[in-house]
């Protein structure tokens, strides 16, 4: 005998034998929500996107920490007359709407109204003057990347698309490239303090060239720990080179401006970490190319010059050189030929003339022409007659020689007679 169990369409109380559809259930649920009508909400857009027109956002109560999808349709959007976006206070009028087949919750916008800047941009505004103040956004500060890093360190969450795009993209541009990975939480309450060790720990490690912080993108709330002020001030410590390659590009957080290099996806920062070996043999073998170009360029020019100049009266016939002097030389050599002649001979005059006072002054000459020198045996010589004894022996110097005598008479004056 077989069981028969009654499907029930709603409308009696559901029991095990007959349970209601899960159609029933959110038809039921979707009715009673209809019911609700609208209401008047406050609080910060934590999130801000438009597809196809439509928008899609997420409104958080900052106090209670609660969050509610909200979806406005383009016909909407149309009427509003201002601009949003996330991190703005906003009051909304909204209708709660449950979609069937998705079996979700949102809220349908009618109305969307601005009521000041939300507390958490404006706090963050306030920490972006904070550190603007303090020069941590200053370009002078800013470390320049190594052209070629040979390990790059990674801090980005596990298994995560980030940190696939990174590698990727790197390993394609230069595959000799090595990385550092370091695993941190990208978000949630521990992210901000996380990611700042991982900073930490590769800033410390000397093979590291230049550190990523990579992950993929997110709402705004999502990445509120890269604003977080411990991490900045970690950032702003960091030695090694920082890029951060945080979400894509409408996002901004002050990480971005803290490091050394921003890049709009992780893609991105890999492609401007590390360069493409293709484009760098392709620059050297244009640069080869130049130098050769330029250099045969010189070359051909100065073997041009020379046959220019070879080519010349000058030096087409370089005998005349010799031939255009050659008399004026001759006129030089005879001229100093003369100069010589006459110097050799005022001189051997003014010798002559010289040797004619030598002798005339030269005791030699005196004694030719008939005086002796009269010396004692000692070789004092006599000047005095006065001084000569009877009898004792001289030595009488002539001009041809010498001759000894005895002196025979006393002494008499001169000119008297014997």
């Amino acid at each position: 005998m077989s069981e028969t169990v009654a499907v029930a369409d709603g409308s009696v109380p559901a029991t095990p034998e007959a349970p209601w559809p899960v159609a029933v259930l959110a038809g039921k649920l979707k009715g009673w929500i209809d019911r609700l009508g609208t209401v008047w909400v406050e609080g910060e857009l934590t999130q801000w996107g438009e597809r196809a027109g439509n928008v899609y956002a997420k409104l958080r109560d900052l106090q209670q920490d609660v969050t509610v999808d909200l979806r406005i349709w383009s016909s909407t959007r149309a009427k509003f007359s201002e601009e949003f976006r996330q991190g703005d206070r906003v009051i909304a009028l909204v209708k709660p709407d449950y979609w069937l087949k998705g079996g979700t919750l949102s809220m349908q916008v009618y109305n969307l109204r601005h009521v000041g800047l939300g507390d958490m941009l404006e706090r963050l505004e306030r920490l972006r003057r904070q550190l603007a103040e303090e020069g941590l956004f200053a370009d002078e500060r800013k470390v320049r990347l190594p052209f070629l890093p040979q390990c790059i360190g990674l801090v980005t969450g596990r298994d995560s698309d980030a940190e696939k795009d990174v590698v990727r993209n790197a390993q394609l541009r230069w595959p000799e490239v090595r990385f550092r990975l370091r695993y941190a939480a990208v978000q949630g309450d521990r992210a901000a303090s996380d990611v700042a060790a991982g900073i930490r720990e590769l800033d410390a490690d000397p093979e590291v060239d230049v550190i990523i912080l990579a992950r993929g993108g997110g709402d705004f709330q999502n990445l509120l720990p890269f604003s977080d002020e411990a991490l900045l001030r970690t950032a702003a410590a960091c030695v090694t080179p920082l890029v951060s390659a945080i979400g894509h590009e409408a996002d901004r957080p002050l990480l971005d401006e803290v490091a050394d290099l921003r890049a709009s996806t992780p893609t991105d920062a890999a492609k401007r970490v590390v360069p493409d070996v293709a484009e760098e043999l392709a620059r050297v073998q244009q640069a080869r190319a130049r130098m050769t170009g330029r250099v045969t360029a010189l070359v051909t020019g100065e073997i041009d010059r020379l046959a220019h100049i070879r080519s010349r009266p000058a030096l087409a016939d370089a005998g005349w050189l010799v031939e255009s002097r050659a008399e004026e030389l001759t006129r030089w050599v005879a001229r100093g030929a003369e100069l010589m002649d006459h110097t050799v001979e005022r001189h051997e005059r003014r010798v002559d003339e010289l040797r004619g006072q030598l002798r005339a002054l030269s005791p030699q000459r005196t004694l030719e022409r008939g005086y002796a020198i009269a010396q004692r045996r000692d070789g004092a010589i006599l000047r005095s007659a006065a001084e000569a004894t009877t009898g004792e022996p001289l030595l009488l110097t002539l001009a041809d020689g010498e001759v000894s005598t005895t002196v025979d008479a006393p002494a008499r004056p001169a000119g008297g007679r014997g």
